[in-house]
């Protein structure tokens, strides 16, 4: 029970990742407010986490939004440990093919967002004791990636933010950390399988209670960054330090990875059938 009494907030916490980190927290110990855009879903996966879990319907891409979030929680609680946030959106295929709001949706989501929502939560983190922000980047935020430009760009951004406020904050109690996943089980990339690159299938699959547990432990020990899986992230950064090598890699990695998708998109339409 490591955030007894704690109070935390997660966005994107309708589904996936941010669902189970939201699960992880009220297992052990801490209340926790959900946010997230679709109230019916959020209301109902709020309502499964009992009465630790409190929902707070909103659209992390506006800024009256986000200030009313903060609002809320100072009125309810006078406090804030944890901030998670694993709110974010995809455009995938190239992006001279995307619509351009699409683009822009996904950069307010998925990057000035989280920057934004970090200045309005800190004070109340400080005022609090001290605590953590935890930001769900990808290990696309850490090799270019392309037909996901979009994405891929915001993670880089979101990444190197996460890190530069750590530094930032090195003296005060509170920590910044990112967790960097590659492919996760859920239906951020699994419910449009055959729209997501053969490359991103090259690696095992984690699932999101694998990703909340990163989560937790940076939270916990306010480690700066940590990746999974391991392989990936090791190729990743082997790519990004050696283009060359990267580029001499992906033919292999696209034929791994093609017959892993081919194997994911079968699994998909037998349970839709």
């Amino acid at each position: 029970m490591r955030f007894r009494e704690k109070i935390v907030v997660v966005t994107g916490a309708s589904s996936g990742i941010g669902a189970a980190v939201a699960r992880a927290f009220v297992q052990e110990g801490a209340r926790v407010v959900l946010v997230a855009r679709g109230v019916e879903l959020l209301n109902s996966v709020c309502a499964s986490m009992g009465t630790a879990a409190l929902a707070f319907p909103a659209d992390v891409s506006r800024l009256e939004d986000l200030e009313a979030l903060i609002q809320f929680v100072q009125a309810e609680f006078g406090a804030l440990h944890y901030l998670v946030q694993s709110a974010g959106g995809n455009p995938r295929g190239p992006a001279c093919d995307q619509d351009a709001r699409a683009l822009a949706m996904a950069v307010d989501v998925n990057l000035r967002a989280p920057i934004v929502l970090t200045r309005l939560a800190l004070p109340l983190i400080l005022d609090s004791g001290g605590g953590g922000v935890v930001n769900v980047a990808s290990l696309a935020g850490k090799v270019p990636l392309e037909d996901e430009a979009t994405y891929s760009a915001t993670k880089f951004g979101l990444r190197a933010f996460s890190l530069a406020m750590g530094q930032e904050l090195r003296e005060t109690a509170v920590t910044v950390s990112v967790v960097s996943p590659g492919p996760v089980d859920t239906g951020f990339i699994m419910g449009a399988v055959e729209t997501v690159p053969d490359l991103v299938f090259s690696q095992p699959v984690s699932t999101a209670e694998e990703v909340a547990a990163r989560v937790l432990e940076c939270a916990y020990d306010g480690k700066p960054e940590r990746a999974l899986p391991a392989m990936g992230s090791r190729l990743a950064t082997l790519a990004y330090l050696f283009p060359g090598l990267g580029r001499l890699l992906k033919p292999h990695l696209r034929k791994r990875g093609a017959r892993a998708k081919a194997h994911y998109l079968a699994r998909e339409k037998a349970r839709g059938a």
